[in-house]
């Protein structure tokens, strides 16, 4: 295991700056999550983290170790990509075994190896089968054990589910749990799905355009959300965002409604702002906040929940009620909304506006 350490580190391709100066460290033994739109940047910086994209600037450490020019084979890491990458005439053995017998480990390790890591994964009796004979789940966890059997000093995870079907996608999500819980091996994963984010990380890193705009553990992002992008980017469905302009105490964001600002904000509080609501907390009845009255567009049943689409002052907004609540599209519903779940942001720079700070 070994902790791994980026100083400064940045990318461009030409004049365009793709990773920004970037300052992370992942602890011995942590599961971090890199989450972001595609495009963002984080495949790359996974990349760079395994040798496969030269940084353009800073340093790496992998174990203590400055790896900027070490090569990606003797930086003792194992990555495991989404496509599998399986060679196809080869058993399910002899593709975990590849890697070890180039490597000329004795045939006896190997089979300690392979066995171990096959155990571990649920495939000892697939071992003598290819590729085209397996499940999707199954070859993504035939390449998980080629990594384990390399026993590295950190995995390395770019987007491996994301060619599996939604139910596959859990399994394998707790597939990787109880692999990360057995080996405790410093992980680093990256994932365009929110979900896959909240439910692995120890800590997730946010990054948009290429820059981490905020990492902490999934529950406190969540929670307590840095900027506009973040708070809109985790949660599913993703926060309410209301334009506002500021009336003295309060924010006016259309349609009568009119949000308190916290007392911390009132000195503060740029006029254009953006109100942030997540769904969940639009509570339905006698009005303990603020109050809005919504007309009810159409209704996603999910069974324990539904999600009620409308609109306020022609802003999309979507709330969270029970499943069996039954309104019909054109219904008026009444909503109150804990000041103490409303978000302000700055409308010009997207960053969260906190009282007192």
């Amino acid at each position: 295991m070994a902790q791994i350490s980026l100083q400064g580190v940045t990318k461009k391709f030409g004049d365009i700056e793709v990773i920004h100066p970037t300052d992370a460290t992942i602890g011995d033994g942590e599961f971090v999550v890199v989450v972001g739109p595609s495009g963002c940047g984080k495949s790359t910086l996974l990349r760079i983290i395994a040798g496969l994209e030269t940084a353009t600037g800073g340093e790496i450490r992998i174990g203590g170790k400055r790896v900027n020019e070490v090569e990606p084979k003797d930086r003792n890491i194992a990555m495991v990509f989404q496509n599998y990458a399986l060679y196809p005439h080869m058993t399910v053995r002899e593709n975990m075994s590849y890697g070890l017998r180039i490597r000329r480990l004795p045939r006896e390790e190997i089979g300690r190896r392979v066995e171990r890591a096959a155990a571990i994964l649920e495939l000892a009796p697939y071992l003598q089968r290819k590729p085209r004979e397996l499940s999707g789940g199954q070859r993504q966890r035939v390449a998980m054990g080629r990594a384990i059997v390399r026993e590295p000093a950190a995995f390395l995870f770019d987007e491996p589910l994301s060619n599996l079907d939604a139910k596959l996608r859990v399994q394998m999500r707790l597939e990787i749990q109880k692999l990360h819980r057995e080996l405790r091996t410093t992980s680093v994963y990256v994932t365009h799905d929110q979900v896959e984010a909240m439910t692995l990380a120890d800590r997730m890193f946010v990054i948009n355009a290429g820059i981490v705009e905020q990492a902490g553990a999934p529950i406190e992002v969540y929670d307590d959300p840095a900027t506009q992008f973040v708070a809109g980017f985790i949660g599913s469905p993703s926060m309410n965002f209301l334009p506002g302009k500021r009336t003295g105490e309060r924010v006016d964001v259309g349609g009568g409604v009119q949000v308190a600002l916290p007392e911390g904000l009132r000195a503060s509080a740029p006029q254009s702002l953006v109100v942030g609501i997540r769904p969940e907390h639009f509570v339905l009845g006698e009005p303990h906040g603020t109050e809005f009255r919504l007309q009810v567009e159409t209704i996603e049943a999910l069974g324990a929940d539904s999600l009620v689409h409308a609109a306020c002052d022609g802003t999309p907004i979507i709330a969270r009620v029970d499943g069996h609540v039954s309104p019909a599209a054109g219904d008026v519903m009444r909503f109150s909304v804990d000041p103490r779940h409303v978000y302000f942001f700055d409308a010009a720079s997207g960053k969260r506006l906190r009282p007192g700070a």
